[in-house]
């Protein structure tokens, strides 16, 4: 029943917030197509300018497709022959788990979860584009190997033992790529895209660059369901794009960083994956993925992994700063070994912004397994799944922008629907609350 009362809790806060949505959705329309026509009367080179943040606007991650509606936080430079773009995110964060509970698994800690993205682009010729991302994360020495305090998390290792209960920090370089699209007409584009590391053409785009997920200073539980391969040292993608539709396919590497979070992996291009994108309007960007993974490291284990994502991403503005972004994402894993089961996670993430402050929610469902969780086999069985429900709310205000860069100061708070059969390692229904100051990028603008 509270779980039952959660979930209409969050549902009722999603459609309060599409209903706004939908009476701002035209006006956001109008003001969209206002910019692009003022634009388009500069000529070609406001032509070009309006194909280029189309371009960037569209792509969030690796090869993966945002709604064209979707918020763009960044600096913008133009030199005569490139554009440069920078992307970031600070989080400055105290983390307490497991508060007023009877669990053994809570933590506290301070830190910091940050990533800068710096990319470039050039028109090469009459119809193509050579473009370059740089993506750095500093959380190997803001969080520490051993990662922050998240309840029911699973993934990756810290000296040679699983990490439970905790999310890793992200590699120092966490992208390095290039890629070239080339024109055939107006319609038609053809692009490959090489990177060490990078993200194969896997499901949706990264939970850091999702507009509904870049306030929640905190890593999905289904992570490794979705989108874990958005650092992967290794990737060689080739796709085609047709109006709004988009084929993509990757080789790359499957397995997981290794515990040494500032050297380069081993490139082992084992692994595949394929993916279909379509984006019916600028509101919408829906995929369906299949990834086929090999040698993937997982809970202190290495096993072949296949894997299928599924998602939809909404995007609306409703002011000349306010939105709401909406994400659904479904994950399945399909291990390859034969005795251990397949498992399922979904994600329903929403984000409305008035103006300078921001309400957002994220509800989570992923099946973790006795493996997945550490548990004594001997209690708890091998394999077994256990499923678990994690509820977020927050709130988000913008304290003050100075040179394009904005502060603000946030809170939220996490419920945890424990499974009764693990109540006696993680107690009734603990309660995770986090403070944080976040540092980012204004809207974009030129410079």
């Amino acid at each position: 029943m509270k779980l039952l009362n959660l979930i209409l809790l969050f549902t009722l806060f999603l459609i309060t917030n599409i209903t706004l949505a939908q009476e701002h959705s035209h006006k956001g329309h109008e003001m969209h197509q206002a910019e692009q026509d003022t634009m388009q009367h500069m000529g070609h080179e406001g032509m070009q300018m309006t194909e280029d943040y189309l371009f960037y606007s569209r792509i969030g991650s690796g090869t993966g497709w945002l709604p064209d509606a979707a918020p763009n936080y960044g600096y913008m430079i133009h030199t005569d022959e490139w554009m440069y773009m920078i992307h970031g995110n600070v989080f400055l964060t105290y983390n307490n788990q497991d508060i007023g509970n009877e669990g053994t698994r809570g933590d506290e800690k301070f830190y910091s979860t940050n990533w800068i993205m710096g990319m470039g682009q050039t028109d090469v010729g009459d119809n193509g584009m050579f473009r370059f991302n740089v993506m750095l994360s500093f959380e190997p020495l803001t969080v520490g190997g051993a990662g922050y305090p998240l309840l029911f998390q699973s993934g990756e290792s810290w000296q040679g033992e699983p990490l439970v209960d905790h999310q890793h920090p992200h590699d120092l370089f966490s992208e390095l790529s290039v890629s070239y699209r080339q024109s055939f007409s107006d319609d038609l584009n053809a692009f490959v895209y090489l990177a060490y590391p990078g993200e194969p053409a896997l499901g949706p785009v990264a939970f850091m660059h999702r507009p509904s997920g870049v306030y929640n200073p905190n890593t999905p539980l289904g992570h490794h369901w979705q989108d874990a391969t958005h650092v992967t040292f290794g990737v060689a993608t080739l796709g085609f794009s047709y109006k709004d539709f988009k084929l993509d396919g990757s080789i790359f590497t499957g397995t997981e960083p290794d515990e040494d979070r500032y050297s380069f992996d081993e490139p082992r291009f084992n692994s595949y994956s394929l993916r279909l994108s379509y984006n019916p309007s600028p509101n919408w960007a829906l995929q369906v993925s299949r990834g086929w993974l090999n040698d993937v490291h997982a809970i202190g284990r290495r096993e072949d992994v296949n894997r299928t994502t599924a998602s939809v991403i909404h995007a609306v503005q409703l002011g000349a700063e306010s939105f709401l972004n909406t994400t659904a994402v479904w994950g399945y894993n399909d291990p390859q070994l034969g005795h251990h089961s397949a498992s399922h996670s979904f994600l329903l993430a929403s984000a409305l912004t008035l103006n300078t402050t921001t309400i957002y929610g994220r509800y989570e469902w992923v099946e973790k397994s006795t493996e997945d969780l550490l548990l004594n086999e001997a209690i708890f069985g091998h394999g077994n799944l256990y499923p678990v429900n994690d509820v977020t709310l927050g709130i988000q205000q913008k304290l003050f922008k100075a040179l394009n860069t904005n502060v603000s100061l946030g809170v939220q708070g996490s419920l945890y629907i424990t499974p009764d059969d693990l109540e006696e390692v993680y107690g009734e229904n603990p309660w995770g609350v986090q403070f944080y100051l976040r540092v980012y990028p204004s809207l974009m603008k030129h410079m």
